[in-house]
């Protein structure tokens, strides 16, 4: 029996180039990774950050930087399309960002934080998320920098999500408000 709806090869895939990709309007969303320390986690989020057109990733404190083979692993090529930079502390680039008129928004569990299907998104805004480590979560004074702190809704046992994933929802969700 024939399939009736077949996979796609790579070659009817139809991707962009990075030069073209550069070129390309960006969501006015800036992802921050607060000593985030697995490598694979890394790379996803470049992966992702490039799926949904992410302006920029920040890569702070532990938190690795491209080059490298295990980034390379999940990244898959996205560390070379999305444009990254490097600083050691997060709590000044969330503050530095705000200055610049960003909403900065820690995704984390707090006393404080808006489930991420109740937090209301202007388009007229630009907006930096941060993801913290996978042990520690975000920095408490990274939080105290931010306007907002966002948590997913979960219905489980645990109430934690591995970072790249709770980055992919998160980028999504603001991917399909900010589009």
């Amino acid at each position: 029996m024939a399939a009736m709806n077949r996979k796609l090869n790579t070659e009817e895939i139809v991707r962009v180039s990075i030069d073209e990709y550069r070129d390309i309007p960006k969501i006015p969303l800036v992802v921050l990774l607060d000593n985030v320390r697995s490598m694979h986690n890394i790379g996803s989020v470049f992966r992702t950050a490039d799926a949904f057109r992410v302006e920029k990733v920040i890569l702070c404190g532990i938190t690795a930087t491209p080059p490298h083979n295990e980034i390379h692993k999940s990244a898959l090529g996205a560390e070379y399309s999305v444009e990254w930079q490097y600083a050691d502390d997060s709590r000044d680039v969330v503050e530095r960002l705000a200055n610049e008129g960003y909403i900065p928004i820690a995704i984390e569990q707090t006393e404080q934080s808006v489930a991420l299907n109740h937090f209301d998104i202007d388009k007229s805004n630009r907006y930096v998320v941060v993801f913290g480590n996978e042990v520690f979560g975000v920095g408490q004074p990274t939080i105290d920098a931010c306007r907002y702190s966002i948590e997913i809704p979960q219905a489980g046992t645990k109430h934690s999500l591995n970072v790249s994933v709770a980055a992919g929802i998160v980028i999504y969700d603001f991917f399909e408000k900010l589009k």
